[in-house]
């Protein structure tokens, strides 16, 4: 069975295409990595054994060889080499964001960061890096994907993931497909409301960050997260 020959609402290529590369599974993923599965399997379930294998094998799809994938029945050297070959992009453009983390507390290395990814989207993305004690990026997480409200901008949604990973600060990054970095009304409120709630929980709001296509916009350089009594 071959992608095309799934219904439509199960291609995982239409589902990346009409919903975002957010709304696709691992094993979905993997699957436009493959292109084709098997004569018994989808290009879905193929990828899933795939992903099965590697954790008994190797620990994680990071590990594995390409020798070793090729032992599972339906994968080849090409599907092979090409799931390998994308986790070793995925490991190598880690490293060059490692290598500006001690400096992603300044608004303008964070919008050189993320300024790429962002500022020809042309919906809005929320994007929140998890930063630790040194000012260093632990994580970068998708909040939400189209047009900031009051449930994306919700202090729950934003700061469940950073009390899980005992984070000692977070910076918030959205873009403005509009072209302006300006802030919207709900832009400042909803960021206002966030930085209320992360005090509570001992988390600091480091910066909003607002990137377009002609520049960027910092809340914490504008003046909308003076700290209220420390330095």
């Amino acid at each position: 069975m071959q992608i095309k020959s799934l219904p439509p609402e199960e291609r995982p290529q239409e589902k990346m295409m009409y919903y975002g590369k957010g709304a696709l599974s691992t094993a979905e993923l993997i699957a436009l990595l493959i292109r084709t599965g098997s004569r018994e399997k989808s290009a879905v379930q193929l990828a899933e054994d795939i992903i099965s294998f590697s954790a008994e094998s190797s620990g994680d799809l990071y590990n594995v060889e390409p020798s070793e994938l090729m032992f599972i029945d339906g994968v080849g050297k090409t599907k092979a080499c090409a799931v390998v070959a994308a986790m070793e992009l995925m490991r190598r453009s880690r490293e060059e964001i490692g290598k500006s983390r001690d400096s992603a507390c300044n608004p303008r290395e964070v919008y050189h960061l993320l300024r790429e990814t962002l500022r020809y989207e042309k919906r809005e993305h929320l994007i929140e890096l998890i930063i630790n004690n040194r000012c260093q990026v632990e994580s970068r997480l998708t909040i939400s994907i189209g047009a900031l409200d009051s449930t994306a901008l919700n202090p729950r949604e934003v700061l469940n993931p950073a009390i899980r990973r005992s984070a000692a600060g977070i910076i918030l990054v959205h873009n403005h497909p509009s072209g302006s970095p300006d802030p919207s009304a709900e832009d400042i409120a909803g960021t206002a409301r966030i930085k209320t709630a992360a005090e509570l929980v001992g988390i600091r709001l480091l910066d909003h960050i607002i990137i377009a296509e002609s520049g960027y916009f910092s809340m914490k350089e504008q003046g909308y997260l003076e700290d209220s009594g420390e330095g």
